[in-house]
């Protein structure tokens, strides 16, 4: 999906309950125009979020589009006059997506600290049910498409491709329209407890492959107990392909 990342400011109308703005520090003198002050916090806050989300779906190659809403904030507050460009930094989470808390503050002689809530919408194309799905039900391409989502609001995870499904079951049932959650779906097991595997043991300047048994069942990508048939030794191993693990040194 390559669509334009796009973002916008919206004013929410009357009071917001339990707004989170708190002061830190406030200095002496005449304060800045409420109304001029406070659309400074929120350009401050909406230039800070949007050049954050944008570095951050390029850092982790995500093809996404983005929509960030900075709370409207009480006109009637009153700060010291900054004289030093104001500052800006994520608060909370450690990711710009959801709700998000921005520090914004000034450095000046006469310092202060308000912290700015808002909320940044992140939309994906995500694997959702075309109809309803029965547990243990084996997924056909007829069963399921991608369909843009609000990714934020999907608290169980997502998937972002029709072949992480497709030819898998399911381990709960599924409605109509509903975003496919990772833990909903049974991989097919490359390892079964109690194979023969082989161990590909690596580290800095070194590679080491033995015999081993699986003391656990799982898929690829997912780690298991494995014990050294030379050594005797329990180890956890990541599975990498049928009868294959592979551990860290």
């Amino acid at each position: 999906m390559n669509r334009k990342l796009t973002c916008f400011r919206r004013f929410f109308t009357g009071a917001i309950p339990g707004i989170l703005l708190a002061i830190l520090a406030t200095g002496a003198g005449p304060g800045l125009r409420a109304a001029t002050f406070t659309e400074q916090l929120i350009d401050t806050t909406q230039a800070y979020l949007e050049s954050t989300v944008d570095e951050y779906l390029q850092q982790n190659g995500i093809q996404a589009r983005h929509e960030i809403e900075v709370n409207r904030l009480d006109t009637r507050l009153q700060l010291a006059d900054c004289d030093m460009p104001l500052g800006a930094r994520l608060e909370s989470p450690l990711i710009p997506v959801g709700r998000v808390t921005v520090r914004v503050q000034c450095d000046s002689a006469q310092p202060w600290t308000v912290f700015v809530p808002a909320r940044v919408r992140l939309f994906r194309e995500v694997v959702v049910a075309l109809r309803p799905l029965r547990r243990n039900a084996l997924i056909q391409a007829e069963d399921v498409s991608l369909a843009e989502r609000d990714t934020g609001l999907l608290s169980q995870g997502y998937l972002t491709g029709l072949e992480q499904v497709i030819g898998n079951s399911l381990t709960r049932p599924i409605r109509p329209d509903q975003a496919i959650p990772p833990a909903a779906v049974r991989l097919p097991l490359d390892v079964r407890k109690g194979d023969q595997v082989v161990i590909q043991a690596s580290g800095p300047g070194i590679s080491v492959r033995m015999s081993g048994e699986a003391l656990s069942g799982g898929a690829r990508g997912q780690q298991i107990r494995v014990r050294n048939l030379s050594s005797g030794r329990t180890l956890r191993a990541t599975v990498t392909a049928p009868g294959q693990v592979e551990v860290n040194l």
